[in-house]
């Protein structure tokens, strides 16, 4: 039997310790020629500059790679931090504006108010708001926070923005229910500031989605009420105590009797935006009227 080669079945083999025995005589054989000779620096030199440099780089590359994606990772986590950190303060800022926006919008009304109460100082008054309104986009009709014990009473004026808002039409202990100048049919007896001249301001829901309300009965021979002219409320108003603005007139016609004269006219108070208003705590006292107010 061979000693170095084996044969198994159709197959040879050398056993380990001779391949192990001729592998170490190799190695110290090309140990001592490297370190005696430069036989091999070329082809060294060669092989790393084919495999060894190519793979450094592609080391190099992929460990760049990694860092930079480290770096992108640990970026998009600060970002997102600091986004959800200004979202926070987005959304506190929104709060804040709706909060000074609607401080300023009370504000303004409070205002307006004030102007009033000053235009009106002759009428004793007491603020109130509007807690509750009838369906629809304007205040027709609507409920005030205040009644009979806060001392008011049926009839009593309210104003509000630019004058005339309408008056009190039924009352309880702690509410009020406020019937406006622009509710269909409500008529309020009136003259042009300018003029003296008397007319019927009539409520019109209709019209009002226009921003217009119509007036009649104006006798006008010598033409002279012009558009853009003051209506407040007449000395011969039964309900209204007098001087209160009402309007400002927009357009004028003859009636078919040529007698007198119809037409609209602009409300000073914006009826689609009311939450404060002012009523008037003193009432017109009224022996007889020839033209009541509804």
């Amino acid at each position: 039997m061979n000693p170095v080669i084996n044969k198994r079945g159709d197959k040879f083999s050398i056993p380990g310790k001779y391949l192990l025995f001729a592998l170490t005589i190799v190695s110290i054989a090309l140990i001592v020629i490297t370190l005696t000779t430069n036989l091999f620096s070329g082809v060294a030199g060669t092989v790393a500059g084919v495999f060894v440099v190519p793979f450094q780089k592609g080391i190099s590359t992929a460990g760049s790679y990694v860092k930079d994606k480290a770096e992108y990772f640990a970026d998009m986590s600060t970002l997102r931090e600091e986004n959800g950190v200004l979202r926070q303060q987005v959304e506190e800022l929104k709060e804040e504006n709706a909060r000074l926006t609607q401080d300023k919008y009370e504000l303004d009304n409070l205002r307006d108010l004030y102007e009033l109460d000053k235009e009106y100082s002759s009428y004793s008054k007491t603020g109130a708001r509007i807690i509750a309104r009838d369906t629809g986009n304007w205040y027709s009709n609507f409920v005030i926070d205040k009644g009979t014990d806060d001392g008011l009473d049926i009839d009593m004026n309210i104003i509000a923005g630019g004058g005339l808002v309408g008056r009190i039409t039924s009352i309880g202990p702690g509410w009020s229910k406020v019937t406006s100048v622009i509710s269909d049919n409500i008529s309020t007896s009136s003259m042009v500031l300018n003029t003296g001249d008397n007319l019927i301001v009539t409520g019109d829901l209709e019209s009002y989605s226009e921003g217009v309300i119509t007036f009649s009965k104006l006798q006008d021979d010598i033409d002279a009420v012009s558009i853009g002219d003051k209506v407040v409320t007449s000395n011969i108003s039964d309900k209204y105590l007098p001087g209160i603005l009402v309007g400002y007139i927009t357009s004028i016609e003859a009636d078919s009797n040529n007698l007198t004269k119809s037409g609209t006219l602009t409300p000073a108070v914006d009826f689609e935006h009311l939450d404060e208003v002012l009523v008037i705590t003193s009432k017109k006292q009224v022996i007889n009227s020839e033209t009541p107010d509804d």
